[in-house]
């Protein structure tokens, strides 16, 4: 194994997790688990005088970066790869209590994200709650016989974000008559028609929906005409 000629890189400590049995030129500790070259020779961290920092494996670019920050001296630690004939980081030595400072700072970052999450989460069903209501409105205008009760599920189901179904698509976000007729078909196709059985049974899809077609006109010819009556 070659070390690397010098202990710093790019104006950084370095520091080697050796792959063969190393013991240390002045104080002939050993083998050495993380060492330091000075002058070519290996030097254990006690004898570097970086005895008193700690390990941090890499992983967490934050942490990492915010320990380094925190922490008056570090110094990065490598491993050479035979296979790709390289040095490559493993971590960062710091102070510890760089290390307790800077984890404090991303729990702080953790907790603010958490919080963040739940007013979004609580501001999107909201949103979806407002847009159920519309959807369902604008059902009983154009069906004002079918049951209210069928009108808000029909819109909780064509609505539900992220679902790719009709009162997601821009025509069902702008409520356009056709993605409303759309979703109230769909509805009444797989609730009051043996649908679902054809398709079960083996029957092509287009071929199901032309046997259904007159039953799913019928439940809506119907909702549109007791509308008609009470007016």
């Amino acid at each position: 194994m070659v070390l690397p000629a010098t202990s710093h890189s790019s104006g950084r400590l370095v520091v080697v997790q050796p792959l063969k049995r190393k013991r240390c030129a002045g104080c002939r500790r050993g083998p050495l688990s993380l060492l330091m070259l000075e002058d070519g020779a290996p030097r254990c961290l006690h004898c570097a005088d970086l005895g008193h920092l700690v390990f941090l494996p890499r992983g967490d670019t934050a942490l990492t970066r915010r320990a380094r920050e925190e922490s008056t001296l570090s110094a990065v630690v490598v491993r050479f790869n035979r296979r790709k004939s390289r040095y490559e980081r493993q971590g960062v030595l710091v102070e510890e209590t760089a290390l307790a400072r800077a984890e404090a700072r991303c729990l702080a970052d953790a907790e603010a994200r958490r919080r963040r999450r739940a007013r979004d989460a609580r501001h999107r069903a909201a949103e979806d709650e407002r847009f159920a209501a519309a959807f369902t409105a604008e059902i009983l205008r154009l069906f004002p016989g079918c049951p209210a009760e069928r009108a808000r599920a029909i819109a909780a189901h064509a609505s539900v974000r992220g679902s790719g179904r009709v009162g997601r698509s821009a025509a069902g976000r702008a409520l356009t008559e056709s993605a409303v007729i759309s979703a109230v078909v769909a509805g009444v196709r797989h609730v009051d028609t043996s649908y679902d059985q054809l398709l079960m049974s083996g029957v092509p899809r287009y071929e199901a929906r032309r046997r259904i077609a007159p039953a799913v006109e019928a439940v809506l010819r119907g909702w549109q005409e007791a509308g008609e009556d009470t007016g």
